[in-house]
């Protein structure tokens, strides 16, 4: 089912209708934009079932006053079967009620569309490469990575559900300092594998049991070939060798969460291949980098600082409080002179880039956004790109901070987690705080039975729902469309909220923010389980009514659809819809 055939689509349809007519009338200017016109619930639901902004976005440019135009819209719309009255509310917003067989209508194309209700085409002919994780490879997940791996990954299924081809990335971070370090604690591990006794692991090296393995590994390939060799023979195969077994535990890792990759890029290679130098000419013969010598940082006294000249991004130029060096003094690149070439390729085979970042990355948000403005937009538009960023997790237990001593050394692993408490509940939990707010997780409250646990909650309704179903079945009674018309006020309250799920979705992907689907989920499941607890104190209202076989099977084809619509939501943040619990 296409998504300009659900209720919001099909009124932003008719608004667009009117809003020509208008134009055809005379009353409007032709050529008005209508990209800030919405059609959305008024934020109370005592004013109506629709509310559109289209008087106030539009009356400045066309030279009206806010309500004549309104009274000019009010009129067209009014004359929609589907419409019962239309408001005028404040200086010109327009409410909307619309007829209970409007609802059903929607209610019925729910059950037609199945898994496909609020999926849509919005997205279709635009590329979105979406980075997240990107962890350094030097050991295993930990819960940091976790709440960033959920968000993009529920983010990249939300851009392909709304039409976006999707490029799943990884950037590997296997240059530098760090894998250096990992390289010489493979090595003592490897040693240590030899029968040598190590000792205990020096500052400076990673301590973690997890290296254990690589070290053997390394001695079954290599016997005692490196044991006393100088560094230079071993630590470039050390590295690589490393590297590789780490992004497997990664991937592994990753793969407990349900997560894949469509593309590894390695900042070795990257840097191998001469991108870096490319982007560098690239810039400079657009006048964007030059040598110059940056003022000496603040609270340096002049005699602790030497300027040296440096090859500096004119970041200045796009925003930046400071232009940026993309090389060192020892002429090897700067974190952001690597990441600035390596999002110059990300951007050639993608129309928007979105980077899922760590908070304490923000700092250099400004300057990763100056370069890649600079480098897409010098000929045209620039690549739409945007950041998020994903604050810390803490692990609570018993009320206290939690921690343990695995095999990571210092840290709980994502492994170690997931194996506690499930997949879904670590991904549906990562999603319900938006990702830029703090996070506790406490082990205790997300595996709780209760109301005060969304995980348990969103579940609970579907499997609720399931269950009624079967039990529906073993009385003779199955879903059917055939008497809507039974349902009454409160039965169309929930397909009122259940029909917001496709404009939610593209609204969701729009703002690249996934924890907006768990929050819808919590919204329909508690009004889902709301309904159900009526039936508690008035026998009339339960799904189940052997006197009433129509009514009872209009109800239950009511609580499928509210229990496919938590399925398509749940599945859009891959987590499994329980059939019972």
């Amino acid at each position: 089912m296409c998504q300009n055939q659900t209720l919001y689509a099909a009124f932003a349809g008719h608004l667009n209708a009117a809003l020509d007519a208008l134009e055809a009338a005379g009353t409007l200017p032709g050529g008005l934009k209508r990209s800030a016109v919405t059609v959305e619930p008024p934020r109370d639901p005592s004013h109506g079932d629709l509310a559109t902004n289209a008087a106030m976005v539009l009356a400045k440019p066309a030279g009206l006053k806010p309500r004549d135009l309104a009274d000019a819209l009010v009129a067209e719309l009014g004359k929609l079967e589907a419409v019962t009255s239309a408001e005028i509310a404040g200086p010109g917003f327009i409410n909307l009620r619309l007829s209970p067989a409007t609802w059903l209508a929607e209610l019925a194309a729910i059950g037609a569309a199945g898994g496909d209700y609020g999926r849509s085409g919005v997205g279709a002919g635009q590329t979105v490469n979406v980075e997240y994780v990107s962890a350094n490879p030097t050991g295993p997940m930990h819960m940091g990575h976790c709440r960033g791996a959920v968000v993009g990954d529920a983010l990249a299924s939300l851009l392909e559900h709304v039409g976006h081809a999707v490029i799943r990335e990884y950037y590997v971070n296997d240059a530098g300092a760090q894998v250096q370090v990992l390289a010489r604690s493979a090595h003592l591990r490897y040693r240590e594998a030899l029968g040598e006794d190590i000792g205990e692991i020096p500052a400076g090296l990673y301590p973690g049991e997890y290296l254990i393995p690589v070290g053997q590994a390394l001695a079954a390939e290599f016997a005692d070939r490196f044991k006393d060799a100088d560094e230079s023979q071993w630590l470039t195969l050390f590295r690589e060798k490393a590297v590789a077994a780490m992004m497997a535990m990664i991937r592994d890792d990753l793969a407990t969460l349900g997560i894949v990759f469509d593309k590894f890029s390695s900042e070795a290679e990257l840097q191998a291949s001469g991108k870096p130098d490319e982007a560098e000419a690239w810039l400079r013969a657009k006048g964007l980098v030059y040598d110059g010598v940056l003022e000496a940082p603040k609270g340096k006294a002049p005699e602790d600082w030497e300027p040296v000249e440096l090859p500096l991004f004119r970041s200045t130029a796009f925003g930046d409080d400071q232009d940026r060096p993309i090389k060192k003094s020892d002429g090897t690149w700067t974190y952001f002179g690597a990441d600035l070439a390596y999002h110059f390729q990300k951007a050639q085979s993608a129309d928007a880039l979105v980077d899922i970042w760590g908070a304490d990355h923000a700092g250099t948000v400004k300057r990763i956004k100056a370069a890649v403005a600079a480098m897409t937009g010098v000929d045209g538009e620039p690549t739409p790109f945007e950041v998020k960023l994903v604050q810390m997790v803490q692990l609570m237990k018993g009320g206290q901070p939690f921690k343990m001593s695995k095999r990571a050394g210092n840290f709980v692993t994502l492994a170690d987690v997931v194996e506690m408490v499930g997949k879904d509940v670590v991904r549906f939990t990562m999603l319900t705080r938006k990702p830029d707010a703090q996070m506790d997780f406490d082990f205790d409250k997300v595996v709780e039975a209760s109301k005060d646990n969304p995980v348990f909650y969103v579940q609970y309704a579907h499997a609720r729902v399931r269950s009624t179903l079967r039990k529906g079945a073993a009385e003779g009674f199955v879903p059917a469309a055939d008497h809507l018309d039974l349902l009454g006020a409160e039965e169309l309250e929930l397909v009122k909220l259940a029909a917001q799920f496709p404009r939610l979705v593209e609204a969701a992907a729009a703002a690249r923010e996934p924890h907006r689907v768990a929050f819808f989920l919590g919204d329909l499941a508690a009004a889902f389980h709301g309904y159900w607890n009526l039936g508690n104190d008035r026998i009339e209202k339960r799904f189940i009514n052997a006197d009433h076989g129509n009514l009872t099977c209009a109800r239950l084809f009511l609580a499928a659809q509210i229990g496919q619509v938590i399925c398509n939501g749940l599945a859009l943040l891959g987590v499994e819809a329980v059939e019972e619990m």
